[in-house]
């Protein structure tokens, strides 16, 4: 199913691609928008990681430069029956997360030093495993590839712009309207794809993370304290990369994260409330951090690594 919804929405982002090259080019460009999308829909299946992971400066980490954080994830990989990711850390003060890669074998998780450094080692592995769900419902490819091809996509709009005085109608049958559509419907209906996946898939990950880790509130608690932080400490590369925002746990651009029509991801509160009903429903309305009925047992087991407590520094690394 996961595969199938993958490919209808690569199907529809290509149409969307070759319908903008149609409006600027009339059926020549449409060829040529055809020709360069198939193009980078295989580039991205295969590169589309590499380059967020570049975007974000990203650089990965191992067991000897942080042994806790790289231990912790390898712990949460086990415990969701998932291949060891790739571990990597990027220099943000911003707490946030994200992961990529084409298939659990090939995935790869992503924390900023701020989310290191500002939360606590369980509220960490609730991010984490938040995270390692995305790979395992294999949300990672659909949100790389529909990243790289919203990209596209706006840029070809503003060639739209450009060339829209030089048209024949020959060429263009929609002639101004034809480009003002390319210019403002087409990015628009982009951007609602990107954030109709990111709404619809951050609950399942976050009930699954929840799974993972062993406790809904770990979770719960890193939401609060990412969205308080990520309103007013600002993410430079998210902001000149803002096709890439809905792969965060938290959207990390400035402005409104309100649950509505054009929001990147579902509200935080509701977030937050479903992962406590998730945790009342196992503990039988206790409040009490028990583990959950549905964790695996080695799931209460995170390393207490000490780092991330009371703004002390992360372990040392090539990041630092």
């Amino acid at each position: 199913m996961n595969m199938m919804r993958t490919a209808m929405l690569l199907a529809f982002m290509t149409a969307l691609f070759m319908g903008v090259g149609y409006l600027i080019g009339g059926q020549t460009g449409m060829l040529i928008a055809f020709v360069v999308a198939a193009g980078m829909n295989f580039f991205s299946y295969w590169n589309s990681d590499r380059m967020v992971l570049s975007a974000y400066h990203a650089q990965e980490v191992d067991e000897s430069s942080a042994p806790e954080f790289y231990r912790m994830v390898r712990d949460l990989s086990a415990n969701a029956g998932l291949p060891m990711p790739r571990v990597y850390v990027f220099d943000n003060p911003q707490p946030n997360a994200f992961a990529t890669g084409r298939n659990p074998q090939n995935a790869a998780v992503a924390a900023s030093t701020g989310l290191l450094q500002r939360l606590t080692p369980e509220e960490v592995a609730g991010v984490m495993a938040h995270e390692l769900a995305h790979v395992e419902n294999r949300d990672t490819l659909t949100m790389t590839v529909t990243a790289t091809l919203a990209g596209a996509i706006s840029m070809l709009s503003n060639f739209a712009f450009l060339f829209g005085g030089n048209r024949d109608d020959r060429n263009n049958p929609l002639g101004f309207v034809g480009v003002l559509i390319a210019m403002i419907v087409a990015p628009l209906a982009a951007m609602l794809v990107q954030m109709a996946i990111s709404r619809t898939r951050e609950y399942a990950a976050d009930r699954r993370g929840a799974e993972i880790c062993g406790n809904p509130r770990w979770l719960a608690s890193a939401l609060a304290k990412i969205a308080g932080d990520a309103s007013h400490i600002e993410n430079d590369d998210a902001e000149r990369n803002p096709a890439t925002a809905h792969m965060f746990i938290i959207n990390p651009l400035s402005g409104q994260r309100m649950d509505n029509l054009f929001s990147t991801h579902p509200n935080t509160e509701n977030r937050i409330a479903a992962l406590l009903d998730m945790q009342e429903s196992a503990t039988g309305g206790s409040t009490r951090p028990e583990r959950t009925a549905n964790a695996p047992r080695k799931a209460r087991s995170v390393p207490n690594t000490g780092w991330g407590r009371g703004g002390s520094e992360p372990p040392k690394g090539p990041w630092s």
